[in-house]
């Protein structure tokens, strides 16, 4: 926790340029990683995706000789002359030598058409045979060979042997076995299913050598072949692996890596879908790894450079930053020591630009508002000595008041009574034991006086009515601020009429707020003088000095209502006013809901 706010107490400069630094390396670092684990799988993708494309080749090529070998059968099947031989009995062979003959001739051709032909052999059911390559010795029946039996069992399906095993036969050549790979096919009659005999072709692996001899993954690696019992077709004479087991190859496509001989080895395979031979790729894991290093070292390079060049950039840009701060932050010290006439002088458009303009005009304004708190004390001061002074008359008034009803009620004069009575109530209320809030009762009691010393002297003209919600007699209210505006209504718009007026006083709550209308059914005003009366009461705060002539013009006690309901709770509260001309007046106090008297100068108004 020391250490952290260590680190808080440090210079802005110097945490700009931890925090560029930070801000430029973790980046870099992690686009480093995310390169490197890219390249990695790209490279990865790459080499299984040509090695597999290699394969593909491979097979195609395996395929390509194995389907010649496939319709070399079914040609020599289809000879007029080798299906005599197929059909012929045991008493005709030694009459046939030279139908033999022209078939050998005829199976050469293949061979000299065909040169990964290695021999043919042409076996019947009754163990004859005609060959361009192969012998026999007489006394062997080559139907009891394995070969022939595999291919009667496959029922004219042809069918891959392999690397021929021990056998009946020899070559002319003497190829060695695993030199060819044998292909047979029994032929049968369609009707009756009778094996006729059998055609086995020997295939050179010469030629799947020379496909596969040029091939190499990176500087060692290499493909091999193997058969569906997992024996070797083919593979070079240095393998990295002799044998595969069988339980690697799972599936007819894949990739997998093995420790063999403390070497790992990368296996890519995939197995020939006519012939079933599986072509595998086999390399050394850490040629890859090479290239990968390579561009690792390259890579470490690149990052070590763009940091190298981050740090004067992050230095450069921190103090472009910070030096205007300083310069705001003495100037801000200066300011706060007093000395106010200091000014912000640079002229950026950024945010510390912004700032120092603000600072500026945050200065100018704190002078202007301490010109004004000082005029304002003087003219407290003025006020609270006329306050002392007014105290002194209503208090004179009002006890004098009171020895005049004694003596009209003693001299009779009921109606002078009550008049002074009224007259004593309102100084009473006003002096309100020097309060400014009083119970809306009280404000209402005080109203209803002035309403009825009004009524004594206009009697008939002037009718007035006060309806309030239950349950808001006693809430808190500013004290005087029915009767500038019952004022208003008698003298700007009863007294202006002809015939009886009336005045509605409405107290109730709307939308949490305390609501009081005074309606009068007056001259009202034209929309011309309502709308400067609206402008008045926007203006009742007065601003500067100019405003106060504009407020003596427009009404100075309905302005000064106003002005003390915008005073004590905000914007929000105040009076609304509506007026129609020959129809009458609205005017609506909006004050907050103050269950409780307040205890000091701020009012909080209940939610």
């Amino acid at each position: 926790m020391k250490r952290w706010i260590q680190i808080n107490n440090l210079p802005i400069r110097y945490k700009l340029i931890s925090h560029f630094l930070i801000i430029s390396i973790i980046p870099i670092i992690c686009l480093g990683f995310l390169i490197n684990w890219t390249i990695e799988r790209v490279l990865e993708e790459q080499v299984n995706e040509n090695t597999l494309q290699l394969i593909s080749k491979v097979n195609e090529t395996l395929e390509f000789y194995i389907n010649n070998m496939q319709s070399t059968t079914y040609f020599i099947a289809s000879n007029e002359e080798v299906q005599q031989f197929f059909n012929q009995e045991q008493s005709e062979i030694s009459v046939d030598s030279d139908r033999k003959y022209d078939i050998q001739r005829y199976l050469r051709n293949f061979t000299t058409l065909s040169p990964e032909v290695a021999g043919i052999l042409v076996v019947n059911n009754q163990g004859d045979y005609v060959s361009n390559e192969f012998y026999a010795s007489p006394s062997r029946d080559l139907t009891n060979d394995s070969w022939y039996q595999e291919a009667v069992d496959n029922k004219g399906i042809f069918k891959i042997i392999g690397k021929p095993g021990t056998r009946s036969i020899s070559s002319l050549v003497n190829y060695q076995n695993d030199e060819v790979v044998s292909v047979v096919r029994a032929v049968v009659d369609p009707f009756t299913q009778e094996v006729h005999g059998v055609i086995l072709i020997d295939l050179k692996l010469r030629v799947i050598a020379e496909t596969l001899v040029d091939v190499r993954l990176g500087k060692t690696g290499y493909l091999m072949v193997v058969d569906e019992q997992n024996q070797s077709i083919y593979q070079p004479d240095d393998p990295l692996i002799e044998t595969i087991p069988k339980g690697w190859l799972e599936g007819n496509a894949g990739t997998f890596s093995k420790q063999v001989n403390e070497q790992k080895l990368q296996f890519i395979f995939q197995q020939s879908p006519f012939a079933h031979w599986t072509t595998i790729g086999v390399f050394p894991a850490e040629e890859t790894i090479f290239e990968i290093r390579e561009i690792r070292f390259y890579l470490v390079v690149f990052v070590f450079i763009l940091m190298l060049f981050g740090i004067p950039v992050s230095y450069f840009l921190a103090s472009s930053i910070s030096r205007p701060i300083s310069q705001l932050m003495n100037f801000m010290r200066k300011a706060e020591g007093g000395q106010l006439d200091v000014r912000y002088k640079e002229q950026h458009d950024d945010e510390i630009g912004l700032l120092g303009r603000s600072f500026n005009k945050m200065l100018t304004q704190i002078n202007h508002l301490l010109q004004l708190t000082e005029r304002h004390e003087r003219q407290k001061q003025e006020a609270e000595f006329r306050s002392l002074q007014a105290n002194i008359n209503p208090h004179f008034l009002y006890n004098t008041l009171d020895t005049i009803q004694w003596m009209a009620r003693k001299q009779k004069a009921e109606d002078v009574a009550e008049v002074v009575e009224s007259l004593a109530k309102l100084f009473r209320i006003g002096l309100s034991k020097g309060r400014d809030r009083i119970r809306l009762a009280e404000e209402i009691e005080h109203i209803e006086r002035y309403l009825m010393i009004q009524k004594t002297r206009y009697r008939e003209k002037l009718n007035f009515q006060i309806e309030i919600e239950e349950g808001k007699q006693s809430l808190y209210v500013l004290k005087f601020i029915l009767q500038p505006i019952v004022e208003n209504a008698i003298y700007h718009g009863i007294k202006e009429r002809r015939g009886a007026g009336h005045i509605v006083v409405k107290v109730k709550e709307i939308k949490g707020k305390l609501s009081i209308t005074i309606q009068d059914d007056g001259v009202g005003m034209s929309d011309e003088q309502l709308g400067g009366m609206r402008q008045a009461l926007d203006e009742a705060i007065p601003r500067t000095e100019n405003i106060k002539e504009t407020r003596d013009k427009k009404g100075y006690g309905m302005l000064n209502v106003q002005a003390r309901i915008l005073l004590a709770f905000g914007d929000g509260y105040g009076i609304n006013i509506d007026s129609k001309e020959k129809v009458g007046t609205i005017v609506e106090i909006l004050l907050p809901i103050l269950k409780e008297e307040p205890m000091g100068e701020g009012i909080i108004p209940n939610e």
